[in-house]
């Protein structure tokens, strides 16, 4: 497995596992057992970067992953997530976030005994929160790597501004955001503020929610209770609009006996050596063609193709009312 550096110190697979869909978002979750025994079998292809979040259930994606790697602990780098208020101490702020340093420090405890663990690899602020000084928030997660209980600092959609601010009070090692080919707004400004303070970032969906797989189109039926039902470019209209690039995927991927998601894959890879990508799966066929992508080369001629068919993306992210939870 290739590795890659996140800020100055954190080695991790080139290819992270995003775990949240094996408990959450995507729909009933699945047998715990089966998960169990993927998040096994990731490590044993050469995974080390596993990624999962308090509010993912909530608690029970953070139970499951925590039983899964217990055992194998010392061969993993561990990532949660605080920041989203979820009703557990009293009512939920207006924003539906919470980052005020008491809360911070009740999380993490609590993170760390789901986890069965004695540490955090790396403790992201999951949003900004518009309540509490981004400095704070810096500040009280440096004292917990004082104390042992954390080892890395990270932030999750974070502007440029909010970045340089908490990096000055505790070096960031990685910024999580949404980066795929139908997600590049972090290139204009936030890519470049990652490359000069030395931060990686931990592209989460990098597969478009599963549409970069090519495996999903307008006519395809999303379960009743799967979120992706509320995002825009999940109606039948821009699934159907946006099939322009699927179809450039496939064909570069039929040239090299691979699949679109190994060719959006190796997109993200190509971008830069402090990309890590962390796509999630709750299927072992799915995690060994994922981990193909790390094979694969494109050509300038592959990525300018590519990117120019991405250009013209049909409908926002997320929908206007969760806009305000990204990007501060």
């Amino acid at each position: 497995m290739r590795t890659r550096k996140l800020g100055q110190h954190l080695e991790v697979s080139a290819l992270g596992l995003g775990c949240m869909g094996m408990s959450f978002f995507y729909g009933s979750p699945p047998d715990p057992a089966e998960m169990t025994t993927l998040l096994r079998t990731a490590v044993d292809r050469g995974v080390t970067l596993f990624d999962t979040a308090e509010v993912y259930g909530p608690f029970t994606n953070e139970e499951l992953v925590g039983r899964a790697l217990a055992p194998i602990r010392d061969q993993v780098v561990i990532a949660t997530k605080f920041g989203i208020a979820h009703g557990e101490h009293g009512p939920t702020p207006a924003s539906g976030l919470d980052s005020r340093p008491e809360q911070i420090r009740r999380v993490t405890e609590a993170s760390l005994r789901r986890l069965r663990t004695d540490h955090i690899d790396l403790l992201y602020q999951h949003r900004v929160d518009p309540d509490v000084p981004i400095e704070e928030v810096a500040g009280t997660v440096k004292e917990l790597i004082a104390e042992g209980k954390v080892k890395h600092f990270g932030l999750s959609e974070a502007g440029a501004t909010t970045i340089s601010r908490a990096h000055a009070v505790q070096p960031v090692a990685a910024l999580q955001s949404e980066y795929s080919l139908w997600t590049r707004e972090l290139d204009a400004e936030i890519v470049p503020t990652l490359e000069q303070l030395g931060i990686g970032l931990v592209a989460y969906s990098p597969l478009g929610k599963g549409y970069l797989t090519g495996t999903i189109d307008s006519r395809t039926s999303l379960a009743d209770n799967d979120l992706r039902r509320m995002l825009p470019r999940f109606t039948p209209e821009a699934r159907r609009a946006n099939h322009a690039l699927i179809d450039l995927l496939r064909q570069i991927a039929d040239d090299r006996a691979a699949t679109p998601a190994q060719i959006a894959l190796a997109w993200v890879l190509a971008r830069r050596p402090w990309f890590v990508p962390i796509p999630g799966t709750t299927k072992a066929h799915r995690l060994d063609e994922n981990l193909g992508a790390l094979d694969i080369e494109l050509t300038s001629g592959d990525l300018g193709r590519i990117e120019a068919a991405a250009n013209d993306i049909h409908g926002e992210r997320v929908p206007e009312r969760l806009k305000s939870m990204f990007g501060r």
